[in-house]
C-alpha cells in the first residue's frame, strides 16, 4: 500500500511540475527571469515610477521645493511594499500624490504612483474589494482638478488666456482612466492567474483520480491472479496427495499443472505489479497477455484441478482488442474460481461464450450444491471486480443461485463499434 501512495503522490507532483513547465515556457525569457525575482521587480517599479517623475523632481529642485522631493521619494519607497501590503500602499500613495499634487498641480506623471498601486492591489484582491478601492483612491486627486482648480497654468502653457476649467477637466477625466486602465490590466492578470491554478489544480485531481483508478486496477488483478491460483494450487495439491498412492504418473501430471499454475501466476503478478517499479528502458506491460489460446489453457488447468468442465463457445470469434480480451478472460476465471472454491457434489460445470454482433455473453453454470460464496468465506470482491469489469463495457453481471441448483453467473458485454474487428 506505501508503494501505491508514493505513486500517485509522484504522479501528481509530476503532472504539477509538468504545468509549471509549460506556464513557464509560456511567459518568455525576460518574464521568467523577473517572476522567480519579485523583490528585484518592486525595485525596478520603484525606480520606475521616480523616472517617470524626474521632470517634476528637477523643477522642484530648481525652485527649492524639498518637501515635494522628499514626498516623491517616499511614495517611491513605500511602493517597494505593494505586493506584500497592496491596500496600505493604496491608501498611504493616494494621500501622498494629493499632497504632491497641490504642490506640483501641473507636474509630469504625478498621479503615476496610483498605477503601479492599484495594479497590485487588483491582482492581489476580488474585484469588488478592488473597485472600490479604485474609486475611493482616484475621488481625491480627480477632484482637486474638477473643483478646486489648485493653481493657474505654467506660462509655457497658452498664455494669459489660457481656459483654466477645460484643462482642469481633462487631467482630472486622465487621472482617472489612467487609474481604471492600471487596474483593469491587474484584473486581467489576477484572472490569468486565477485561470492558471484551477487548471493546475484540475489536472492535480485527475492525477490523484487515475492513481486511484490504477491502485484499484491493480488490486482487481491481483485478487483475480491470487484468488484463482491458490484456489487451483490448493485443489491439485490435494489431489496429487490422493493420487500418489493410487496412480503416480498421474500424480505427476496434477504435479505438474501445479507447477505451471504457480509459474503463470508469479508471471501474472509481476506484469501487474510492473506498473509500480519500472527499472527498465521499457514500461512494464499494464495488462496481463490473455485470448483465445490462454482461455484455453486456463479451462485445461481447471479441468486438470477437477473441475467436469464444458466449454462452448457460439458466433464469431472474441474482437482482437486486448483489454476486451482480458475482461472475458477474467469474468470466466473468477466465476470458475468460486466454482472450484465452493461447489460441491459437482457433476456439470458449463461455461458458454455467445456473441451476437457487438454483445459477448458469458455463462457459467454449475449444478453443485453449497456453491453460492458464503459471507465467512469470501470477501464478495470477486463478484464485484467482474461488474466493474463489465461496466466499462456498458455490461452488467448477474450471479446468483441456478434455476436447476448450483450457482450461476451471467455476464453481458458491449462492445463499441470501434473495438469491434
Amino acid at each position: 500500500m506505501s508503494e501505491i501512495t508514493q505513486l500517485k503522490g509522484a504522479s501528481t507532483t509530476h503532472v504539477d511540475a509538468s504545468f509549471a513547465e509549460i506556464t513557464a515556457r509560456r511567459r518568455g525569457r525576460l518574464r521568467r527571469y523577473l517572476h522567480g525575482r519579485p523583490r528585484l521587480v518592486d525595485l525596478l517599479v520603484a525606480a520606475g515610477y521616480l523616472l517617470l517623475v524626474t521632470p517634476t523632481i528637477v523643477e522642484a529642485a530648481n525652485d527649492g521645493d524639498w518637501a515635494g522631493i522628499a514626498l516623491m521619494g517616499t511614495l517611491a519607497v513605500v511602493l517597494l511594499s505593494r505586493r506584500d501590503q497592496p491596500a496600505m500602499v493604496v491608501t498611504v500613495v493616494a494621500i501622498l500624490e494629493v499632497a504632491i499634487t497641490m504642490l506640483h498641480p501641473w507636474g509630469a506623471n504625478v498621479s503615476a504612483g496610483l498605477w503601479f498601486a492599484l495594479y497590485a492591489l487588483a491582482v492581489a484582491h476580488t474585484r469588488r474589494f478592488a473597485l472600490v478601492a479604485l474609486a475611493l483612491a482616484t475621488t481625491p486627486l480627480s477632484l482637486v482638478y474638477f473643483l478646486m482648480l489648485v493653481g493657474p497654468l505654467p506660462e509655457n502653457a497658452g498664455g494669459a488666456g489660457n481656459d483654466l476649467h477645460l484643462v482642469s477637466l481633462v487631467a482630472g477625466i486622465t487621472i482617472t482612466l489612467s487609474n481604471v486602465i492600471a487596474a483593469g490590466i491587474g484584473f486581467s492578470v489576477r484572472q490569468r492567474r486565477l485561470h492558471e491554478q484551477e487548471i493546475a489544480a484540475w489536472a492535480s485531481r485527475a492525477a490523484q483520480f487515475g492513481s486511484v483508478n490504477e491502485r484499484n486496477r491493480i488490486a482487481r488483478e491481483m485478487h483475480d491472479v491470487i484468488a484463482h491460483s491458490l484456489t487451483v494450487m490448493v485443489t491439485l495439491s490435494d489431489g496429487a496427495a490422493v493420487a500418489v498412492k493410487r496412480s503416480p504418473e498421474q500424480a505427476g501430471e496434477v504435479l505438474g499443472e501445479l507447477s505451471r499454475t504457480g509459474r503463470t501466476a508469479l508471471a501474472d503478478m509481476r506484469r501487474v505489479l510492473g506498473v509500480l517499479r519500472n527499472d527498465g528502458p521499457e514500461e512494464s506491460p499494464r495488462e496481463p497477455p490473455a485470448g483465445s489460446a490462454t482461455l484455453g489453457k486456463l479451462l485445461d488447468g481447471f479441468r486438470t484441478a477437477g473441475l467436469p468442465l464444458h466449454f462452448s463457445h457460439t458466433g464469431p470469434a472474441l474482437p482482437a482488442d486486448a483489454a476486451f480480451q482480458l475482461t472475458v478472460y477474467r469474468i470466466v476465471q473468477e466465476s470458475l474460481t468460486n466454482v472450484l472454491r465452493y461447489g460441491r457434489g459437482l457433476g456439470r460445470v458449463d461455461a458458454n461464450i455467445v456473441r451476437d454482433g457487438s454483445r459477448v455473453t458469458i455463462e457459467v453454470t454449475d449444478d453443485g450444491k453449497g456453491s453460492v460464496p458464503s459471507g465467512q468465506s469470501g470477501t464478495g470482491q470477486g463478484i464485484e471486480g467482474m461488474k466493474e469489469r463489465a461496466g466499462i463495457y456498458n455490461g452488467k453481471v448477474d450471479a446468483g443461485p441456478g434455476a436447476a441448483g448450483g450457482w450461476s453467473v451471467r455476464a453481458v458485454l458491449n462492445m463499441t463499434d470501434e473495438g469491434i474487428k
